[in-house]
């Protein structure tokens, strides 16, 4: 589990303009699949902003799994979950300024309000995730 907060690091990226952030998820796209390739499973928590890069994954990674945790931008912020939403000046932001491009077609659809627990929304996507291995198996 590698979260995007933890990519920014590893590559030492700290801007986030929309030129930017195209540059570092081509990076997410080369690391991804050099980690994957050594038979790793990977799963990368981070905003996946662009239809491009998930294409990309598709074409690139075997047995690839697109997940999409649907929150509004107003629940993120009220939840306090993310230290960003709550800073004066920092730029550009996804959600405020920044409009990603939603998943056209995700596997796997989890809606977070955040009135459910992390335990509780854990395990509605691990069966998720079974249902689906399981109809890639049939």
């Amino acid at each position: 589990l590698i979260s995007g907060d933890d990519l920014r690091e590893i590559f030492s990226f700290d801007k986030f303009n929309g030129k930017e952030r195209k540059i570092l998820a081509k990076k997410y796209c080369r690391y991804a699949k050099f980690i994957t390739d050594q038979n790793i499973n990977l799963i990368f928590a981070a905003v996946g902003m662009f239809n491009s890069t998930r294409t990309w994954y598709r074409k690139n990674i075997d047995n690839y799994i697109e997940i999409f945790i649907k929150t509004k931008i107003e629940d993120i912020i009220k939840a306090k979950k993310k230290k960003i939403y709550h800073k004066k000046n920092v730029g550009e932001i996804v959600g405020i300024n920044i409009k990603p491009e939603l998943p056209k077609k995700p596997n796997i659809i989890i809606n977070n309000n955040f009135k459910r627990s992390s335990e509780v929304l854990a395990k509605e996507l691990v069966k998720k995730i079974k249902l689906l291995y399981n109809g890639r198996n049939s």
